[in-house]
């Protein structure tokens, strides 16, 4: 963390690149385009960018009040889906020469480049512009391999031919890369997946591209499917009305599940007064898909071959994930609201481009809140050290 002395100094030098001084939050946007930049470190600086929401351009107080909602306003830019891969930032209320400012603290990213809205920003001095593709290479050369996680490490054996590179062109790129950027590319199908982390500096697919776009996902992970299974009663050993393995690249995968989900709700029709009538879903779609793709999202695909399960019961839904909690969730704060981490941030990134995250941390409280609206009861969530358990209740 800065120093209170070093964030005197940074606030009054006009010059540095570390700094971005803003007097509110009136235009967001510029505020996320500075934390994109800082994160990339393009100039190497190896230290926090600044951001000080509350000072004027040449460093004069703007007499801002800094409440509650601006310091959580702030805070939420990290985790809204717009900049991935998500930065590592601090947002606090800060005294800078005797006035309270917001201060944002935006760490260099372990794996740059940074995209926000999909395009890649810098600064370097003065320069404040997208990065150039020369600018992108030198961005990915400053990955730090010792701290990947397991879906950027590299799956040694495998090649670009592992790769559906028409699902990539077709579906990928169009969701993660904005338009204008797409539409002047030249670069090689394989700088493509580079660019989007998919590829080490060497060529190597690593295990989130085998997740998100591979040819034979489970040849290289056996667990990564979802399995489904509908039963007649409440218990395991009752009658099995149908079952499915749902497998494949991540996009299929997913709009896979969401067309079984649809097709397995039911409808309740309660007559209000002729002849009106209002129609109930034993569940709401929305829960459910929230759920499994939060278990999809977090799970561990590392050492082991089990896959995501989803049990209907006649009475309840239990989806079941591999892995207990991550990072700084903990069995006891698990679904708190604010409370998240990325144990699969590659696959969470691909999640989010790809339309199936709109906001990230709001899977549970939007499952929670859906449920409720449509009369059933609320989610129980069972985290334990290995698994997490999540069972919906079907409304009464």
């Amino acid at each position: 963390m800065v120093t209170d002395a070093e964030l005197a100094t940074l606030a009054r030098d006009i010059e540095s690149d570390r700094v971005e001084r803003k007097e509110s939050i009136k235009n967001p946007n510029q505020i996320r385009t500075a934390i994109c930049q800082f994160a990339n470190d393009m100039p190497d600086h190896r230290e926090p960018g600044v951001i000080f929401v509350g000072l004027k351009d040449n460093g004069g107080y703007a007499n801002l009040q800094v409440t509650e909602e601006l310091i959580n306003t702030l805070a939420h830019m990290r985790g809204d889906g717009r900049i991935l891969p998500l930065p590592t930032m601090t947002v606090q209320r800060r005294l800078i020469h005797g006035c309270e400012v917001a201060v944002v603290e935006v760490y260099p990213s372990d794996s740059p480049p940074v995209r926000l809205d999909g395009r890649v920003w810098i600064r370097v001095g003065a320069r404040r512009a997208i990065a150039t593709e020369e600018e992108e290479r030198r961005l990915l050369e400053k990955r730090r391999a010792g701290v990947l996680s397991f879906d950027r490490q590299p799956a040694r054996n495998a090649t670009l031919d592992d790769l559906d590179v028409d699902l990539f062109e077709r579906v990928y790129l169009p969701s993660a890369v904005a338009p204008d950027v797409l539409a002047a590319n030249q670069r090689t199908v394989e700088q493509q997946f580079r660019s989007l982390h998919f590829l080490t500096s060497d060529g190597v697919p690593n295990y989130g591209a085998l997740i998100v776009l591979g040819k034979d996902t489970t040849a290289w992970l056996p667990g990564a499917y979802i399995q489904l299974v509908r039963l007649e009663g409440t218990e395991l050993t009752d009658p099995i009305r149908h079952q499915r393995r749902i497998s494949g690249p991540l996009p299929d995968m997913l709009r896979l599940l969401d067309e079984i989900l649809d097709a397995n709700i039911s409808l309740a029709t309660d007559i209000v007064r002729q002849p009106t009538e209002v129609r109930h879903p034993d569940y709401p779609v929305v829960a459910i898909q929230q759920i499994a793709r939060n278990a999809v999202m977090h799970r561990t695909y590392e050492a082991t071959n089990a896959p995501v399960r989803i049990y209907w019961f006649s009475d309840r839904i239990e989806i079941q994930s591999p892995g207990g909690p991550y990072g700084q969730v903990t069995c006891e704060n698990f679904g708190s609201p604010g409370v998240t981490d990325y144990r699969n941030p590659l696959v969470a990134e691909a999640m989010r481009a790809l339309g199936y995250v709109q906001q990230f941390g709001i899977g549970i409280p939007l499952a929670q809140r859906v449920l409720e609206a449509n009369g059933n009861p609320p989610l129980e969530l069972v985290p334990e050290s290995s698994t997490v358990l999540v069972i919906l209740r079907r409304r009464p």
